[in-house]
């Protein structure tokens, strides 16, 4: 089982206590950015995730395509949870870099906030739906 395959399992059952194991498939400076955070080193990737369990009720990811060539892997992924009782998913892909060992050195998510989250929740929803129209070419 490649890398890569190890740690897309790792996510697909990823749970509080899960969290333990992070150092298995993260180097200690790897870099994390989305489109709220731009870290480094394996506590604050840590923290992102503690984050998302305190956060966020029933929170999972389901991993729908991958691939991986050489020292970097690429994977689509849908983001479930619950939130204030309401279900949300956001789509999203992620880009892995690899160390000789295996670990993660540079994680990048790519997913569109505005669309994925904003959007849906009540209060703010109303006005980014508005102004996303506003910038629509057609």
């Amino acid at each position: 089982m490649s890398h890569l395959d190890q740690l897309l399992q790792w996510y697909g059952a990823l749970e509080r206590s899960s969290l333990e194991r992070i150092g298995e498939f993260y180097a200690p400076e790897a870099i994390f950015k989305d489109p709220f955070n731009d870290i480094k080193g394996l506590r604050s990737i840590r923290r992102i995730f503690e984050h998302m369990f305190e956060t966020t009720d029933d929170p999972r990811f389901v991993i729908l395509e991958h691939m991986g060539q050489g020292d970097q892997g690429f994977a689509t992924w849908r983001f479930e949870f619950r939130l204030k009782g309401r279900f949300y998913t956001v789509l999203g892909a992620t880009h892995f870099r690899f160390d000789q060992a295996g670990l993660v050195t540079e994680h990048r998510d790519y997913w569109d906030a505005a669309e994925e989250l904003w959007q849906k929740l009540p209060l703010i929803g109303g006005p980014v739906k508005w102004l996303r129209g506003k910038f629509r070419a057609a």
